[in-house]
Parts: C-alpha cells; sequence; structure tokens
C-alpha cells in the first residue's frame, strides 16, 4: 500500500504522489471516464480550444500522466509539436502504447514540473490537466512555466476548484469524499488514492487565488469556470 501524499502547497510530497500515480496507472483512465461521468472530455476540449487558440508551433504538455490531454492536443494540432512531460514512467508507458495504437506522433518524456528540463522560451503554449493541485510548490511550478514559455506564449491550467457553496457544491463535496473514494478503490484497488484526491481538491486555492498566484509570476490571467464550478480553466498568457 502506498503512502498517501500530503495535500496542499508548500508540501514534501512529490515522492509519494510518484509512488501513488504509478500504482493506479493500469487503471487511471477508466476512473477517469467513471468518476467524472464522461464529463472530463468537454472540459479537455474547452482546455484544448484556449491552448491551441494561437496556433502555437511548440506545445509542452506538464503532467501529462497517460497523455490524454496531450493526444487531444495533436489531434487539434496535427502541424504543432507535442511533447508531454511527467515524472512516473508508469503513466508514460501506457501513453506512449495509446499513441502508438492511434498513429499520433508525440514525445512523451520523464521531467519534473519544478524543474522542467527545457530552455528558456522553448515553448509557444503550456498545458496542465488535472495535475497541478499535485504540484509541491505552486509558484514554482508557475515560474517554470513562465521561464519554459516564449514571449507571447501562453499557459492552460486545467483544474478542479475547491466545491463553491451552495446545494450543488454540497452535493459535489459529498461525492468527492464519500462516494468517489468507494469507487475508485474498488476499481483501482488502491483506496488511499482516491482519499487523497477529494482532499487536494479541497486544498487547492480556490480560483481568484490561483488567478493572483499566476499574475504574480508575470501572467496575463483570466478564468472561467466550467459545469457550474466543477472545474475551472485559468488561462496565462506571458507578455511579449
Amino acid at each position: 500500500m502506498t503512502k498517501r501524499p500530503a495535500v496542499g502547497d508548500k508540501q514534501d510530497k512529490g515522492s509519494d504522489v510518484q509512488a501513488m500515480f504509478a500504482s493506479i496507472a493500469p487503471r487511471y483512465d477508466l476512473l477517469n471516464r467513471v468518476l467524472s461521468l464522461g464529463v472530463d472530455r468537454g472540459w479537455r476540449r474547452a482546455a484544448a480550444h484556449e491552448a491551441l487558440a494561437l496556433r502555437p508551433a511548440r506545445v509542452l504538455d506538464v503532467a501529462t500522466g497517460t497523455a490524454d490531454f496531450a493526444l487531444e492536443l495533436k489531434t487539434r494540432a496535427p502541424q504543432a509539436q507535442v511533447i508531454g512531460s511527467d515524472f512516473v514512467p508508469q503513466m508514460l508507458a501506457i501513453g506512449r502504447e495509446k499513441a502508438a495504437a492511434r498513429h499520433i506522433d508525440i514525445r512523451l518524456e520523464e521531467g519534473d514540473a519544478l524543474n522542467l528540463p527545457y530552455p528558456d522560451g522553448s515553448f509557444d503554449s503550456i498545458t496542465c490537466a488535472f495535475g497541478f493541485r499535485n504540484f509541491a510548490d505552486y509558484a514554482r511550478g508557475l515560474a517554470e512555466f513562465h521561464r519554459v514559455l516564449a514571449p507571447g506564449g501562453r499557459a492552460v491550467i486545467l483544474e478542479f476548484p475547491p466545491p463553491r457553496p451552495g446545494l450543488l457544491g454540497s452535493l459535489f463535496r459529498v461525492y468527492f469524499q464519500h462516494v468517489l473514494p468507494r469507487i475508485g478503490g474498488l476499481i483501482s484497488g488502491n483506496a488511499s488514492a482516491y482519499t487523497y484526491l477529494p482532499e487536494s481538491v479541497l486544498a487547492f486555492p480556490e480560483p481568484e487565488r490561483l488567478a493572483q498566484l499566476m499574475r504574480a509570476t508575470g501572467f496575463r490571467t483570466r478564468y472561467r469556470l466550467l459545469t457550474f464550478g466543477i472545474a475551472a480553466i485559468h488561462v496565462g498568457d506571458k507578455l511579449p
């Protein structure tokens, strides 16, 4: 049984997060579909639209996992070079199998989001779908995004914000804290991983707070909520 990682910002959780995702890699895609009722596909389409709006030639998908979002980006922008980066080899191996099966040419490389192995200004667009809250240091992650983006480039973060006040937020909180861990544990065999998921969402900054962190890094930032606030897309443009 893997150790459940700490949640929130400024936490020493990298190795625990790595071990946790390695343990659930074989069932990760199935669980995403089941636990989100398939709605996550629409969220990824919306985020991809933002990431590709400026017609980037070079795109980096950080915390790519099994490469769902990297494959979405390449399918929508076949002329672009798409690289997926993650620090969990088991997830990348599944991503490579998916890319080969679909005959989609993307590069999947091991890399630490807090110390990206790319020179300054290497990419026109950077994306991160449902991985940012796992970072041990949000400000450092944003600084790395800003560093490897070319001037005029765009960063897009798709993430779960904490549930909003009100009836729907309360229902979503009950689902996240009580239903999701049970289903996730049954399918994956790792209940602690799906206890970590809701805990990490509840500990994540509110959308406006994340926007403030992005502005403090140097991004011109906007965001929008999806599906009554269950998910959010933050867009950060690096000044030319």
